[in-house]
């Protein structure tokens, strides 16, 4: 979910360290079924070189977007993970699946760390971390090499913030020595969502844009390609993508893009017009008014998903270990429903 970088994506996280003390960590909270023990050391390479990890981490930290979700959902606590700024309907800093797991878990938060103005070193450092996680993240290379004179960091693969949702779990799992109960998770996965996808036959071969439209300035239109992954999720299911975002993808490695409205024509053979909004309808009817963007087939003809900016539904459009679960029906549902306007 791309929120501190166009919605906010990212309570000062200054938790006193007994509180992480005091959270299950790797050790103390293997995953149901008990934890495979990897041979350590292990290395894992990434963007930045590669990361040896000596030990099986006990006090694993998580920073940047869901990372925090991989050893929660194998029933291992973090001792500190990213506060939820966006997508958080209780302004407690974790969004409700998170909640869910740790509550059935018995765990109390974890320390958490704000990072709507970057990542917050020293409260990284305070929970004195054996392994730090960010396979799904934007960290710079200084970033990294900050984090890494706290503990072995786990960085993104190749693009910032392009990390298959498989991809984050597989790095993740693999450095906390739970590799198999890793790809475990992502065969279940997978299930649920072949599941709900299919329940949904409305969308097979629609041409789905994930867009983000500033209301202020509709002289362009942005949307997302797919390394990030939104659309990225829904090109791995096997649905197509509109022509432009193929295009878009292939010359570039940025997850988001703009074009000028007046290109509307571009966008000529997309099914269903995805974006952010307002509970009201006021974005919807904005963008339906415009004398540019109304020459879109799809938002001429009503296939507009409007997901309430903020909202739980419109962070688990950004698919993650815990939320596929809690909202994969609902999401497919919005998006089904405006796949059959008329």
């Amino acid at each position: 979910m791309r929120t501190s970088r166009l919605l906010g994506l990212t309570a000062v996280a200054s938790i006193a360290l007994g509180l992480a003390a005091c959270a299950p960590s790797a050790e103390t909270e293997p995953a149901a079924g008990g934890a495979s023990e990897a041979g350590y050391p292990i290395e894992i390479e990434h963007v930045y070189g590669t990361t040896t990890i000596e030990a099986k981490p006990e006090r694993v930290a998580t920073v940047a977007w869901a990372n925090h979700e991989v050893p929660l959902a194998l029933g291992v606590v973090p001792v500190g993970m990213s506060k939820a700024t966006w997508g958080d309907d209780d302004d407690n800093g974790v969004l409700p699946w998170v909640e869910d797991k740790l509550d059935e878990l018995g765990a109390e938060t974890p320390v958490l760390f704000d990072e709507t103005d970057g990542i917050d070193f020293e409260a990284v450092a305070d929970t004195q971390p054996d392994v730090i996680l960010a396979a799904y993240s934007g960290l710079t290379e200084d970033d990294y090499n900050t984090l890494s004179k706290i503990a072995p960091v786990v960085a993104y693969p190749e693009t910032p913030w392009g990390t298959s949702l498989d991809d984050m779990i597989t790095l993740n799992s693999e450095a906390i020595g739970l590799g198999d109960e890793g790809d475990a998770l992502i065969e279940e996965l997978h299930g649920a969502v072949d599941d709900a996808l299919a329940s949904h036959a409305e969308l097979q071969d629609r041409k789905i844009l994930f867009a983000f439209l500033n209301p202020a300035d509709l002289s362009k239109i942005g949307f997302y390609t797919v390394h990030d992954t939104r659309p990225g999720f829904l090109a791995d299911l096997g649905l197509p993508q509109p022509e432009i975002v193929d295009e878009e993808s292939a010359g570039t490695e940025e997850f988001y893009v703009e074009v000028s409205s007046e290109a509307a024509d571009r966008f000529a053979d997309v099914d269903v017009f995805v974006t952010y909004g307002d509970a009201e309808g006021a974005v919807l009817k904005q963008i339906q008014s415009d004398p540019l963007l109304s020459k879109i087939p799809a938002v001429a003809e009503g296939r507009i998903a409007i997901l309430e900016e903020s909202s739980p539904l419109a962070a688990s459009a950004n698919p993650s270990p815990l939320s596929i679960d809690w909202g994969i029906d609902d999401y497919f549902e919005v998006l089904a429903t405006a796949a059959t306007a008329k």
